[in-house]
């Protein structure tokens, strides 16, 4: 039986990380997570790593669509946190990025890591951006530089 799966060292890859700015105490330490995963275990040269800042949580799947349409990168990891409050603006604004963030990934073969914390509170935010529940930009990072890697095998 052959089994593929991806590993995670691309030093060769291209990866742009994009993050909305709308509650940067946050996504601020979710960027460091990726950018260090990338390039301490993913191997990737700074050179090769483009940030981008959007807005908020819902202009992420926008931004995504350009980059991936570039055919600049490997893989994108789409980071944000969107905290629930007392309306119904956190389900629209959570599942805008979530099913536009997906679309683009399936429409244009590109990785697309998701990043995009969606939180009752803010502790909750903070216990995963790099406190008690690890960092989940490290992990999405590593996602988009599995499925790079994944990818490749299949298409080989």
């Amino acid at each position: 039986m052959k089994v593929l799966e991806g590993g995670l060292a691309a030093p060769n890859a291209k990866v742009a990380v994009v993050v909305a700015r709308f509650n940067s105490f946050i996504n601020d330490s979710l960027v460091e997570g990726a950018v260090d995963a990338l390039k301490r275990i993913g191997q990737v040269k700074d050179e090769n790593i483009t940030l981008v800042r959007v807005p908020g949580a819902y202009e992420l799947p926008l931004a995504v669509r350009r980059l991936a349409d570039s055919k600049k990168y490997d893989a994108i990891v789409a980071l944000g946190t969107v905290i629930r409050g007392g309306t119904a603006h956190f389900e629209y604004v959570a599942g805008g990025a979530s099913n536009g963030i997906g679309h683009v990934s399936l429409e244009s073969n590109v990785p697309v890591a998701f990043g995009v914390l969606t939180t009752e509170n803010i502790e909750q935010a903070i216990d995963r951006a790099g406190t008690k529940s690890g960092n989940k930009g490290a992990e999405a990072a590593l996602v988009a530089l599995e499925m790079v890697n994944l990818l490749a095998q299949i298409n080989a």
